[in-house]
């Protein structure tokens, strides 16, 4: 199961949501208080939100408190896979049935909720992934993503994986209670997919919009992230060929 450290929670306020199932919204936050507003409020209107702002020296926390979302804080910045699984622990001590996740920049719709809950619903997977248009997305993305986001991952799982990095998914609770997860930044939700794929568990895609140049602030870097990307691709791909063996 995932874990986490030590966090100072601001607010605590669960409440049900209109879907079949508990579910919570959890937004992973890091220096965002010019954007994370209208996140939260309009994820509000379909699920209780649980910010994990992970370390912000502004006023994140702040922001995402007053408009009634509940605040994990870490004390300094850890990565965005660590504010993940942070905020899985707390949903699953809380006893959610499904984590929904979407970023605090505004790449992600929160109108697009209930296609998550109605694939869910559906059956389609205990791992429901946002599938983005490529062909939407800016230079050089356009061109990056559907090598590193699809094709290498699929080759070496074996399976189709339509955009691999897309942060916007809902997870459900036997999927947490299986991982075993041990990366700390954007890598993690690749990890995720791997793991997933290993233990059998089945995976639906879901269109969404794709958004871009959200106020022109991004965390991801590319050089580093795709060097981790890769190390975890690479390690996928060993540990197929020594169990094939």
């Amino acid at each position: 199961m995932v874990t986490s450290g030590n966090d100072d929670i601001m607010s605590i306020g669960v409440k049900m949501n209109k879907f079949s199932f508990s579910t919570l919204a959890l937004i992973p936050a890091w220096n965002e208080d010019s954007r994370i507003a209208p996140i939260v409020e309009a994820t509000h209107t379909h699920l209780p939100v649980l910010v994990v702002d992970d370390g912000s020296s502004d006023e994140t926390a702040a922001v995402a408190e007053r408009l009634g979302a509940t605040v994990v804080r870490h004390p300094e910045n850890r990565g965005k896979g660590i504010a993940l699984m942070t905020g899985f622990s707390w949903a699953m001590a809380q006893g959610y049935d499904a984590v929904i996740t979407l970023d605090a920049d505004g790449q992600h719709d929160p109108q697009e909720i209930p296609k998550f809950v109605q694939a869910y619903e559906d059956g389609l997977g205990e791992l429901i992934i946002g599938r983005r248009d490529f062909k939407q997305m800016p230079f050089p993305r356009r061109y990056t993503n559907p090598v590193f986001g699809s094709w290498l991952l699929s080759w070496v799982l074996k399976t189709p994986v339509y955009d691999s990095q897309s942060g916007y998914r809902l997870y459900g609770r036997p999927l947490l209670e299986g991982l075993a997860l041990t990366t700390s930044r954007f890598e993690l939700e690749v990890e995720v997919i791997i793991q997933a794929v290993r233990m059998g568990v089945r995976i639906g895609w879901v269109e969404i919009r794709t958004i871009y140049d959200v106020g022109e602030i991004s965390y991801f870097h590319p050089v580093k992230d795709s060097a981790r990307f890769l190390h975890m691709v690479w390690h996928a791909w060993r540990r197929r060929k020594t169990i094939s063996m």
